[in-house]
């Protein structure tokens, strides 16, 4: 038999899978599907990271949510409304360059470790 449908409540919500610089909250975790949402603060930076072999959806609720990537020395912006995918194993970290907190929305699917932190990467050199 399958699960029912549920809801799960915005005070249902728990604290999960920490990188300094972010706080995410898990609304679920099913073998191959993880959702929450994480909130950065204004001005914070989190620590680099990737999400294992899981495919990373984000949807922008409010704020700006600033990427930057291994291998890049870019960064992406994204604003409410915008959806951000991220690719397994890439290895990056989320920054909040205004002076509001930023929202966002996450599903996971992949059934990997949900965040590995790691070590900064190499910086590039001329």
């Amino acid at each position: 038999m399958t699960e029912p449908v549920r809801v799960i409540k915005a005070g249902e919500l728990v604290a999960a899978d920490p990188t300094a610089g972010m706080f995410r909250m898990r609304a679920f975790e099913l073998p191959i599907l993880w959702a929450g949402q994480v909130v950065t603060e204004p001005g914070a930076i989190s620590g680099w990271h990737h999400h294992d072999k899981n495919e990373s959806s984000l949807y922008i609720v409010s704020g700006v949510l600033r990427l930057e990537f291994e291998g890049s020395d870019e960064y992406l912006d994204a604003v409410a409304g915008d959806f951000v995918h991220v690719p397994a194993f890439t290895i990056h970290r989320e920054s909040n360059p205004s002076a509001d907190p930023s929202l966002a929305i996450i599903a996971r699917a992949g059934g990997g470790i949900p965040t590995v932190n790691v070590d900064p990467p190499q910086l590039k050199r001329s």
